[in-house]
């Protein structure tokens, strides 16, 4: 990026190339104004966040305590606060991205209103939201940048030339709250073709990351509920295809393809796959199927349908729906299966859903995709829909049993009882969920850690929280101490709504253009100016 000076100085040499045309226009407010707006179009953020990703995963690559994190956010103003507190808190926005979440697109984001986890929300409101989450987060640039660039003015009103050569120097070396977007595409709202045009629209919104998932894209089903149904792998591989040609189209070479698989509580599929000889793909993904061994032509009724499986003729369990079984406990065997075949089809990460947060389960299955593909790594889902306390004391639990240590003090399927908060297995399991990212990301391969709906879940609970008050005895004071009186405590933005919404962006825009004869919001009868 062009230092703030340099971008002044070149230009005032346009503005004097103009012969005087141009003499309203202050080349140090255009610069400024630059500065504010450093990614112009959706494929600008796209192939910038692309390089973080690609960088981020060498890292982890050679050292995985670099593992990277996100949370699910449904609205761009959701996006935007958690990225500007990040930075508050740790100085910097690095491994930090943002997650879309399907299932929120559906419950939240739908013309139909709240909607399953089934794709049946538009298609466009999903591509809608990543271009939502890039305005919210350009404007958080914007809006740092302006406080710098008041403070300059000030220091060069007070003549502090120390104190303004630290703000151009912070200026320059503004770090952008713009980070990467890891975009849930679900099963690809239709066939590869459909994939392929909805891809080119999530990346022309600035995606530079496409989760998609092998469920069958008409009978799609949240990963965390019942009847999951799969495709052959040769479907699946089309739509990666698809997304690789709609990077490759829009001149996103680096992007990034996260290939999710279901496998693991998915017990249907839609359909036998293609095969041409024993051991090829189509006879590994059939050779999964359950069945009946055909003894004589006796055992098949009218409309059955018989493969040749393990060298004898099977006919396979179909439901009346159409749908074929797979053989129970195929799950984790299946799902090694579909990620090598993944990333040898060049998926870039994997997403495994499982049904509980495990590293031991976790790390057995990526231990064995690594067998063959040695850079593998996935993208986990620490999902609301697990029981994350009960999960984790029950494995505490386990364990001690397993060890042969006494645990009759407890109650195994009682374990998420407040009595037990405060004991030692209690204590135990919250270390464990509390190093659960640094485990797993040492021990099973995990590259990023999101959680998928975690703002829903805050959202709901801050809400309820004031509601309870403020319509109950507390009246005033519930939103007085619990929200406002914090926020100035803890210092966050919004307790200045009208500035973090840009009234004082505006403001200096109404200065560049008009002048004195400007108009502003934020003199001295602002309100805002009660808080300092």
């Amino acid at each position: 990026m062009t230092g703030l000076l340099e971008e002044i100085k070149a230009l005032a040499q346009l503005r004097e190339a103009q012969g005087g045309k141009w003499d309203n226009i202050n080349p140090e407010y255009a610069a400024r104004m630059r500065a504010q707006n450093r990614f112009h179009t959706g494929l600008d953020i796209a192939r910038y966040t692309a390089k973080i990703m690609r960088d981020d995963m060498a890292a982890y690559d050679a050292d995985t305590s670099k593992y990277t994190q996100s949370l699910g956010c449904w609205h761009g103003f959701i996006g935007q606060q958690k990225m500007l507190s990040i930075k508050k808190h740790f100085g910097t926005t690095k491994r930090s991205y943002l997650y879309l979440s399907g299932w929120m697109v559906a419950a939240l984001r739908s013309e139909f209103g709240p909607l399953p986890d089934q794709s049946m929300h538009e298609k466009t409101s999903v591509a809608n939201l990543i271009q939502e989450l890039y305005t919210f987060l350009k404007q958080a640039d914007a809006w740092e940048l302006n406080h710098l660039f008041r403070a300059l003015d000030d220091a060069k009103e007070a003549g502090d030339k120390s104190k303004e050569q630290e703000l151009i120097s912070q200026i320059d070396n503004h770090e952008t709250h713009v980070v990467p977007i890891i975009a849930d595409i679900d099963a690809g709202f239709g066939n590869a073709e459909a994939t392929y045009l909805l891809a080119k629209k999530f990346i022309e919104a600035g995606a530079c990351c496409i989760q998609l998932e092998n469920q069958v894209s008409d009978e799609k089903q949240c990963g965390h509920q019942d009847g999951k149904v799969t495709v052959p792998h040769e479907d699946f591989i089309a739509k990666i295809n698809a997304v690789r040609y709609a990077f490759l189209e829009l001149g996103v070479d680096d992007g990034v393809i996260v290939a999710r698989t279901d496998s693991l509580g998915a017990g249907l599929t839609q359909k036998i796959a293609v095969t041409t000889e024993p051991g090829d793909l189509g006879d590994q993904y059939n050779s999964f199927l359950d069945g009946d061994v055909i003894e004589n032509a006796s055992d098949i009724n009218n409309g059955d349908v018989v493969i040749k499986q393990n060298g004898k003729l099977v006919k396979p369990k179909r439901l009346a729906s159409g749908l074929y079984q797979f053989k129970p406990g195929t799950g984790e065997d299946r799902v090694v299966l579909d990620c090598i075949t993944s990333l040898q089809n060049g998926a870039d990460l994997l997403w495994i859903e499982t049904e509980k947060p495990h590293v031991g389960q976790i790390a057995a299955m990526v231990n064995r995709i690594r067998e063959v593909c040695p850079d593998a790594k996935l993208v986990y889902n620490n999902s609301p829909s697990f029981n994350w306390t009960l999960n984790f004391r029950q494995q505490v639990f386990d364990a001690w049993e397993k060890e042969g240590k006494d645990v009759s003090a407890y109650e195994r399927d009682k374990l998420m009882g407040i009595e037990y908060d405060n004991t030692e297995l209690g204590q135990l399991a919250d270390e464990w969920t509390r190093n659960f990212q640094r485990d797993s990301a040492r021990e099973a391969g995990i590259f990023h850690h999101l959680i998928t709906l975690p703002t829903y879940h805050t959202a709901a609970l801050s809400t309820d929280n004031l509601a309870k008050g403020y319509f109950g005895d507390d009246g005033m004071l519930a939103y007085v101490k619990k929200v406002q009186r914090e926020e100035i405590r803890q210092g966050i933005a919004t307790v200045k709504h009208q500035d973090m919404a840009g009234s004082n962006i505006g403001d200096d825009h109404k200065e560049f253009f008009q002048g004195e004869a400007a108009l502003k919001a934020g003199g001295k009868d602002n309100t805002m100016n009660q808080f300092g």
